[in-house]
Formats: C-alpha cells, sequence, structure tokens
C-alpha cells in the first residue's frame, strides 16, 4: 500500500480495494481514542443464563462514566469514561435467553429445553452454571433446537430497540457508539467468532438483521457474503473483527477453510476485505504469542490461556498452538502471501474486554470479572472460569484477565472516523492500560525526527503509519534500510513504562518464517547483555499491600530503530510491544481486600502492554 497520507494529491487510501473518504492535504489522524468494540448485555444467552440483567443502555451508561449498581449489587464507575462502544450480543438467540428464563411457551419445544429452563429458575448457582454449559456447548455442536437459534419476529423487535438506544447515546465528538454484533461460530467448540461493526446509523442498519453463524455454516465466507449483500443494499459500510484466537484450536489461522478446503488467492482477498484487525487481547487470555512457539522471549508467557478451546471439547495439543497466536499468524501470513500473492492474515491489533457483565473494567484494582458468577468476592479465584461437563478440562477462575481495551488513531470521535481508522488498521491494543503507542515505517527517517515540532506530519509524508504496507525501494542494492519509529505515553492514572520493544517477522532466505523481539528503547542506565537482553528493570510492588510506585519506569519513551539486519526484497512485518513496569495484578487487590491467602501459583504481579499494528514490507 502506498503511503496513506500524500500531500501532493487529496486522496489518502485505505486498502488497495476499498477507498477512504477525501481528506485534505494536511490532514491526519492526532487524537488517540479508548473504547471497546465487544461488550456483551442480557441480549447474549451466555450472560443472561449467568444471570446478567444489565442492559444495552446501562452498558451505554458506565462507558460514559455515569455510577450504576451491578447484576452483583456492586458499586460501579469507571476510572476514566470510554470513547466509543460496540454493544456485540450474540447473534445466536439474540435476547432469547431472556425469553427462555421468562418461560415464553414458544421455546419450550422439548424435553431438553424444558429442563434448560428448569435449571436457569432453580435458584442453584451450580444447577444455572451447568445449564449455561450444555447450552454453550450444544451451540458449538450445532445441536441447538432451530427455535433457540431462528426465531426473526422476536430477533427483530430486540435488534432495533437495541439500535434505538444507540442512536440515543451517540454523542459525536464525546461518545460514540457503533453498531454491532457478534457472529459467533463454534466449529466442534473451537472459536471461529466474529464482532460485526457497522459505520452507519439505524436508517440503514435496521435493513439487517444479526446473522446466526448456525445458519450460515460456521463458516466466516457465508458471513462475508451477508456483510457484502448488506452493503450492496443500503448503501452502508461494515466490517468484522475476529477475536480471541488463542481458544481457536488453531483454527484461526489455519491453511485451510473451516469445511477443510486449502485457503486460495480469492478467499484470502475476502479476508483482506472483510477483515483488517483481529482481537488479540481480551479477558480470556492474551493472543499475542506462546511460550512454546516464542521460547526465547522472555515475556510471551504472559495472562496465557491453553487447556482447551473455547467449549472445552477439545484439549489443547502443542499442534494447534501455531493457528492460534497472532505473531505465528502474521508469519503464516507471510507464507501464504508467498505462494498466493495475498496474504490473508495482513491483520492490525486491537484490544477488547468480551465482558459478559456489561461493564468495562478493565483496571486491576476494580475488576470485574467476565461474567456475574466472577464479580468481586473472596471466593472468586477458585470458581472455573469454563469447565467442561465432565470435570476434566477447567480453566481456573484465577486466570481471568483484566484485559483489553482497543486504540485508535481518528480524525475525530465519530463512528465514521472511527470505523475508517479501524478500516486502515491504524489501530493499537492495550491490556488495559491507556497506552498510547504510535508506529512508523520509512526509508527516509532521520535519528533526530523527534526534535522537530511536526514530526507527527513529517512520519505521515516520508513513511507509513501502523497498519500500512511500506513499498520496497526501487533501488534494491543493498544501501536501503527500513527504520521504524515508536512513540510511546504511558497512562496518566497508570505505571510508567518500562521499555519498547519491535517484534519482526520475516521469511529468510531458505524460504522459512523466523521472528525476532529487540529492545530498542529505554530511559535509565541498564545496558543490553551479550544476547542483546535489556536486564530486568526490577519491582516496586508490595504484594501483601497491593501497592507499587512510580520511581521506576518512564512517562515517556520514544526510538528511532533500523534494521540493520534487513536483506533487499525481504518480506517482514514490524510491530511495537512497550511494556509498564510491574503492578499488583487483580489477585493481589483481591488477597488484600479479603484478607486471603492465595496458593502461589497463583499470580500476584502483571506486566500490562501495548501492541502497535504491524507495518508490512512489500
Amino acid at each position: 500500500m502506498r503511503n496513506q497520507y500524500r500531500r501532493a494529491g487529496l486522496v489518502a487510501l485505505l486498502t488497495v480495494f476499498t477507498p477512504l473518504s477525501v481528506l485534505a492535504a494536511e490532514v491526519y489522524p492526532t487524537q488517540a481514542l479508548f473504547g471497546d468494540t465487544h461488550v456483551h448485555t442480557k441480549l447474549s444467552g451466555d450472560a443472561r443464563g449467568y444471570g446478567l440483567t444489565l442492559s444495552p443502555e446501562d452498558a451505554y451508561r458506565i462507558a460514559q462514566g455515569e455510577t450504576l449498581i451491578s447484576t452483583g449489587g456492586h458499586q460501579v464507575k469507571l476510572k476514566q469514561p470510554l470513547d466509543f462502544m460496540v454493544v456485540a450480543d450474540h447473534a445466536e438467540g439474540y435476547g432469547l435467553m431472556d425469553e427462555l428464563i421468562k418461560g415464553n411457551p414458544e421455546l419450550l419445544v422439548n424435553d431438553t429445553v424444558k429442563r434448560w429452563q428448569k435449571m436457569l429458575t432453580s435458584g442453584n448457582k451450580q444447577s444455572v452454571f451447568l445449564a449455561v454449559r450444555e447450552i454453550i456447548q450444544a451451540q458449538g455442536l450445532g445441536k441447538l433446537p432451530e427455535k433457540l437459534t431462528y426465531n426473526p419476529k422476536v430477533t427483530k423487535g430486540l435488534w432495533e430497540s437495541n439500535l434505538q438506544l444507540a442512536e440515543k447515546y451517540n454523542q459525536p465528538g464525546k461518545f460514540t457508539t457503533l453498531m454491532g454484533y457478534e457472529w459467533s461460530a463454534m466449529l466442534r467448540g473451537n472459536n471461529l467468532h466474529r464482532v460485526v461493526v457497522f459505520r452507519d446509523g439505524i436508517d440503514k442498519v435496521k435493513q439487517t438483521l444479526p446473522v446466526d453463524s448456525n445458519r450460515s455454516g460456521y463458516d466466516p465466507i457465508n458471513l462475508w457474503r451477508a456483510l457484502e449483500a448488506y452493503e450492496t443494499n443500503t448503501g452502508g459500510r461494515v466490517l468484522a473483527i475476529p477475536h480471541n484466537p488463542n481458544l481457536s484450536g488453531g483454527m484461526m489461522f489455519d491453511y485451510n477453510r473451516p469445511n477443510g478446503i486449502p485457503i486460495n488467492s480469492q478467499y484470502a482477498k475476502l479476508s483482506q476485505r472483510w477483515e483488517p484487525v483481529i482481537e488479540m487481547t481480551q479477558t480470556k487470555g492474551d493472543s499475542e504469542a506462546h511460550p512454546v512457539l516464542s521460547p526465547t522471549d522472555e515475556f510471551a508467557d504472559y495472562e496465557t490461556w491453553d487447556v482447551a478451546n473455547l467449549a472445552l471439547t477439545q484439549k489443547t495439543t502443542p499442534q494447534m498452538l501455531s493457528g492460534s497466536y497472532v505473531r505465528s499468524g502474521l508469519k503464516r501470513g507471510l507464507e501464504m502471501e508467498r505462494d498466493l500473492s495475498v496474504n490473508p492474515y495482513q491483520y492490525g491489533m486491537i484490544g477488547s474486554s468480551d465482558t459478559h457483565t456489561g461493564i468495562t473494567v478493565t483496571d486491576e484494582d476494580i475488576f470485574f470479572g467476565k461474567n456475574t458468577l466472577e464479580e468481586p468476592s473472596p471466593k472468586r479465584w477458585k470458581k472455573p472460569a469454563s469447565m467442561s461437563p465432565d470435570g476434566l478440562l477447567k480453566n481456573e477462575g484465577w486466570t481471568i484477565s483484566a484485559s483489553g481495551i482497543a486504540g485508535v488513531w481518528a480524525t475525530e470521535n465519530t463512528r465514521e472516523a472511527i470505523f475508517d481508522a479501524i478500516k486502515r488498521r491504524e489501530v493499537f491494543a492495550t491490556t488495559g492500560s491507556r497506552i498510547k503507542v504510535r508506529m512508523f515505517a520509512g526509508w527516509q527517517f532521520d535519528n533526530e525526527l523527534f526534535q522537530q515540532g511536526n514530526w507527527v506530519e513529517q512520519a505521515y509524508q516520508k513513511g507509513v503509519p501502523m497498519g500500512g504496507v511500506l513499498a520496497s525501494p526501487v533501488n534494491t542494492s543493498g544501501g536501503d534500510l527500513p527504520t521504524i519509529i515508536v512513540s510511546a505515553l504511558k497512562d496518566p492514572l497508570g505505571a510508567n513504562l518500562d521499555r519498547v520493544q519491535i517484534v519482526k517477522g520475516w521469511i529468510d532466505g531458505q524460504g522459512n518464517t523466523q521472528e525476532k523481539v529487540i529492545d530498542v528503547a529505554w530511559q535509565d542506565d541498564r545496558k543490553l547483555d551479550a544476547d542483546g537482553k535489556l536486564p530486568s528493570i526490577g519491582t516496586t510492588v508490595n504484594v501483601s499491600e497491593a501497592t507499587y510506585s512510580n520511581t521506576i519506569g518512564s512517562v515517556e519513551i520514544k526510538a528511532v530503530w533500523q534494521d540493520s539486519e534487513y536483506k533487499p526484497g525481504q518480506k517482514a512485518f514490524y510491530y511495537a510491544r512497550v511494556l509498564e513496569i510491574p503492578t499488583p495484578r487483580w489477585t493481589a487487590y483481591d488477597a488484600k481486600k479479603y484478607q486471603i491467602k492465595l496458593p502461589e501459583d497463583v499470580p500476584m504481579v502483571v506486566v500490562d502492554r501495548a501492541y502497535s499494528s504491524p507495518i508490512w514490507i512489500q
């Protein structure tokens, strides 16, 4: 892709196939906005089944900074309001769980459903938990009764009511509500979920209904066809965001489609067309990297969930990992581009919460869990986050992560500007903190760029921002080396920064994919060791008191780094990883609050981080 912002012309390119709106030559994104594209309310079957009573309206009010009471009776108020939100309730049985709990006779179609209804209304938490797990497994195996998966008359009314709320709470320039839903495909229990996000308002979005994965064959290509039909019929714009690939059983970054057919160039083009970014960190673990795949990366084992797939129908094996983590997926994308001339996995990176409480709280000290059963209590650390019906596969309660947040670089806080930022991949992910990270790559940057007041403008002129593709130089004699510039600013209410790293993936001269993590910037007297590794910054965390101090680390870190190992014509990607200093994890705050002692294998310290979207060299 060419430079996305060209002073010589008026057109800013989004991708080779999707033009952006015309922008003035001097216009470029100046606002870092933070939001959540993955919020569930009581309209989601699993959330309602676990007892959630908060509505989409409640979620919008909390996101804007209002004080509300949670389902469990706790007072909720965010430290910092969000800039934008997508209420993304499950398309499958949209709003029907609430009707099932109410005993709607239209839904009580067989003895199994009647049994589920009885369990859900029994008042016994264990019975409720098992009922919801059975329903989720039936969904993953395609065995839900049709009345629970396709009821358009009921769905239409609930959908339009939700869209009206999104319009009510949309405040351009202050708080943006983007309309959407979640397509929750689980082929054999493997997570292939996508969050669908619209650029448009209710006049267009009400002309469609959420697409049920049970009726679209669990294959993303059928979702993409529905999205194409929406755009054709309404003139609107829409995209899809795959999320938490770590629970996909290796299917998210497979070489084959879900039906087993090898991915071809046509399919790869459709993937690029409809899915520009991926959700790579959230409450069910972080999907950047895995220690088995990246054994030399000392920070790869972060909030790792690798027990089983999403529905816990299949234990995770080492063979599945490469298809389940973003860094390896990006590397596979390079391989497939070599063979197909198109990269199906050319994803930007965002985070989001996947909260099933209607509450987006990513702060460790006021973490509200993923669902109502995980709201603050002395025992939540040992309540299973998820478990197979036979109890053999289990994600422990203490493994739940407080992550994550979606960051976008936008021209303004509106639906159109945020959607366009996601579409051109000028986005970043954080695991909960409001770290601002910006990255560019080019062939003409100099080491003094940050000394100039208009360095961002020059970066757009001379290079490409994160999410972009940097064309190889015309002169391939070997004199040109790519230069990466990164700027990272701490969360104003959070911890200082430890370091900035560049993660590089490439295809070597023998045709094999490689990766490397490089410490490129920090602001103290530490020195790289003989292996090029930066020593630990240390810690100020007092676990027993659940405290830390910003007496170490930096408020801001900037880096200009040139890849001296780059070979002319090399296919590669680069992204930035920004690490905070260590801070207390939510488990430490719980231990302090409730005066409990947790087992030694429960982590009490966390190193939050931010990830830029990659830049690719072609």
